[in-house]
């Protein structure tokens, strides 16, 4: 059973939060184009004592890899259908949460 098989219902069988999250940080190309910078200037920002928005730095990055995700494994519909305001607020909350930790362990130097 193919993954667009699963496009005509209304919720994909899986959490896709979960699943973009996986993609965003195992994807070779996407890890290195567009989440390791990211992440990056964060964590400059963070360092420099400035006032880093982590919505500046993540959510044009966690635009990328939703639309890269569906892209990628073909889900059949568009960015907009398969991630909810929602899914996104998610995505953002726990790349934030998860790599300010490790930009306090002194990751991304």
């Amino acid at each position: 059973m193919r993954l667009n098989e699963f496009t005509d219902k209304e919720e994909l069988p899986f959490d896709v939060v979960d699943d973009t999250l996986v993609f965003m940080r195992n994807d070779p190309i996407f890890y290195r184009k567009y989440y390791y910078p990211s992440v990056c200037e964060l964590a400059d920002c963070q360092r420099a004592g400035k006032d880093a928005d982590p919505k500046k730095y993540l959510i044009p990055m966690i635009e990328k890899g939703c639309d890269n995700y569906v892209k990628k494994y073909n889900v059949g519909r568009n960015s907009e259908e398969v991630f909810t305001a929602e899914d996104r607020a998610n995505l953002l909350q726990r790349i934030n949460d998860e790599e300010t930790e490790n930009i306090r362990k002194g990751d991304y130097t």
